[in-house]
């Protein structure tokens, strides 16, 4: 078809032209996997993920592109000047009509040997167990006191007095200092997580370092370093080198961190929060205190009524009461007795000055009596001639005697 379209007398769109070229080299097999080496130029990181570089030598030069989910794999972090080999497959990008590398990995030069050193010291510590997730320890809430083994003049230890300052000043730092590179890096590492471990105070290891290439975190996958981190007593914290960056402390530590800044923020709670915490524990307790308080105010309240029910004062209040009640009842039934009783002697009295003798005598009759023995005289003959006799009228008696004859 594209032979037909050169002899044609229509000419290609620049499109047509390009797609062509592309569809060309992507029939190529050996194009669709190589193996470049080079140095990195014009290195750029875009918040997307992605790396776009140039991978050239002494004649020539090539686009490269690496997305985001190929750079998430890689052990190592590039930079510009890097020497690297890359694999990945040449295409066209059609905008900028300009064939591109998009690589699928990435190692810097000569490093192959150590990757496979790396790969076979990984699964035979593995093997033995040492990278559990069973041994792991869990981090002190609160540490009080932080060792650090790292080199004390690198940038590392002064990123994480930066983040302690600001989120946890009352934690102790102890350093212990150390070479982080280099073949003398390794033992003294050692000597350093062993002399925090003789501290009884020290409750978490930070084992921290900047990012750098694979030869220069290489004293972080050393087996006597991996077997002191395993041994310590002490929850050990691997913070080495960049997000992308891997060694085999940091299967063996505790927890491991991307960074060392990040390791610092692990290990330390944010006292802003903390603050935070506290102040809604504090109003949570005043709550429940007044709570409290007003359920035992009522409670008292209830006991001193029921206390003052129970009382003896009260008792003889309600007694005294009782027996004022008691009185004032009995002062009226007694009057009320008293009263009726009046009345039925004011009637007995009435039914006796009826038949009352005196009654008949105020009516102008008398009773005569004989003087000598007072005997009542009801009849003539009761009386001797001359007798004396006592006569009674309703106003008194007086003497009198039968007329002779």
């Amino acid at each position: 078809m594209f032979q037909s379209m050169l002899f044609s007398n229509e000419p290609l769109s620049v499109s047509e032209l390009t797609a062509h070229i592309k569809s060309l080299i992507e029939a190529d097999e050996e194009l669709s996997s190589v193996r470049v080496s080079g140095e990195i130029g014009n290195l750029s990181r875009p918040a997307s993920g992605h790396l776009y570089f140039t991978l050239k030598d002494a004649g020539a030069q090539v686009k490269c592109v690496m997305w985001k989910s190929s750079a998430l794999r890689m052990r190592y972090n590039p930079r510009s000047g890097d020497a690297v080999v890359v694999r990945g497959r040449i295409s066209v990008y059609e905008r900028d009509g300009a064939y591109q590398l998009y690589v699928d990995a990435m190692t810097p030069s000569g490093t192959g040997d150590l990757y496979a050193e790396f790969e076979r010291l990984k699964q035979a510590l593995e093997a033995e167990g040492l990278f559990e997730q069973s041994r792991k320890r869990p981090l002190p809430q609160f540490p009080r006191v932080l060792g650090v083994v790292t080199s004390p003049t690198g940038a590392a230890f002064q990123d994480i007095l930066n983040v302690l300052s600001r989120r946890y000043p009352l934690v102790k730092v102890v350093l212990a200092p150390t070479l982080v590179q280099g073949d003398e890096a390794p033992p003294q590492i050692v000597q350093a997580i062993a002399a925090l471990n003789r501290m009884p105070e020290c409750d978490v290891i930070l084992v921290a370092r900047g990012g750098g290439s694979m030869e220069e975190l290489w004293a972080f996958n050393d087996e006597r370093v991996v077997r002191a981190v395993v041994a310590s007593r002490i929850p050990v914290v691997s913070g080495v080198g960049h997000e992308i960056d891997f060694t085999l402390v940091d299967f063996a530590a505790d927890v491991r961190a991307a960074t060392p800044s990040a390791a610092a923020e692990m290990i330390t709670p944010d006292i802003a929060v903390l603050r935070q915490d506290i102040d809604a524990l504090v109003a949570e307790l005043q709550r429940r205190l007044l709570d409290r308080i007003g359920t035992e105010r009522v409670r008292v309240d209830h006991l001193l009524r029921v206390l003052k029910t129970l009382s003896p004062l009260s008792q003889l209040q309600r007694a005294r009461e009782r027996v004022g009640d008691l009185r004032g009842r009995l002062h009226m039934a007694l009057s009320s007795r008293i009263e009726l009783q009046r009345e039925q002697l004011r009637g007995l009295q009435g039914r006796l000055d009826a038949v009352s003798p005196l009654s008949t005598l105020a009516r102008g009759y008398a009773i005569v009596r004989r003087r000598r023995d007072g005997a009542l005289v009801r009849l003539r003959a009761d009386v001797r001639p001359a007798e004396a006799l006592r006569i009674r009228v309703s106003d008194g008696e007086f003497n009198a005697q039968e007329a002779a004859g």
